[in-house]
């Protein structure tokens, strides 16, 4: 990790270079702070092409991700909507790395702002976000574990106006339907669950909508069972 000075030196250098040049048809080429971290991602990249395992290299991830906070910082709080490489990268290496909070931020503004994926990325940003983080949560799920809630709904609000193939918009509902009845108890009381499970229908009815075989159908059947019991007088 860079030390206060020099952090808060290329947070502000950043921002300043960010600020500079806007919207979309424009690009952060040039831009001495961005060269500069354009040609350390390169470095970097190369570094994880020596890796074969996966995990090993979101190890590495977690690892290099530190030294480009202050850059993120600052185009993040100044930027106009560049096309940006570095940002658009990070936010992958974050979700790579599980920082699904990390990659939100950055998300949020690529997607507003439109920028591009690199070349080397077939899908669209709107698809990258919601498939990567769904998929994560759906693995954790699967292995009887949790993922956080709110990290779903806010990649949901992110990515809705998004164009996407139905299949990845399904994994994303699946997830959040999932998430949504994870924690409701056989023995629970009506009130305390009336509106997740509702909300858990409605995802997980929507997943199954856009692609039949996502597999939230016996989940589907649990939370339609769970309704109709605490519906039932003296539940």
């Amino acid at each position: 990790m860079t030390n206060p000075c020099r952090h808060h030196f290329q947070r502000v250098t950043a921002a300043v270079a960010a600020a500079a040049v806007a919207g979309p048809a424009m690009t952060m080429e040039g831009a001495s702070i961005y060269e500069l971290h354009l040609a350390k991602l390169q470095q970097d990249y190369l570094r994880l092409k020596q890796v074969q395992s996966t995990e090993g290299k979101a190890e590495l991830k977690r690892q290099l991700l530190p030294e480009y906070i202050p850059y993120v910082e600052g185009a993040l709080a100044e930027g106009k909507g560049a096309q940006d490489q570095v940002l658009t990268t990070l936010m992958v290496w974050r979700m790579d790395a599980t920082d699904f909070t990390g990659a939100l931020d950055i998300a949020d503004y690529v997607i507003k702002h439109s920028l591009l994926m690199p070349d080397r990325f077939e899908r669209t940003t709107g698809t990258i976000v919601a498939e990567e983080i769904a998929e994560a949560a759906l693995k954790a799920q699967k292995a009887g574990g949790a993922f956080d809630l709110s990290l779903l709904l806010r990649t949901a609000q992110i990515t809705a106006q998004e164009d996407m193939p139905d299949q990845a918009r399904a994994k994303l509902h699946l997830a959040i339907g999932k998430a949504l009845s994870a924690h409701v108890a056989e023995d629970a009381t009506a009130s305390a669950v009336a509106e997740p499970l509702e909300q858990a229908k409605t995802h997980l009815a929507r997943a199954i909508e856009l692609h039949t075989n996502c597999g939230g159908k016996k989940d589907l059947e649990r939370v339609e069972r769970l309704l109709k019991r605490f519906a039932a007088p003296g539940s």
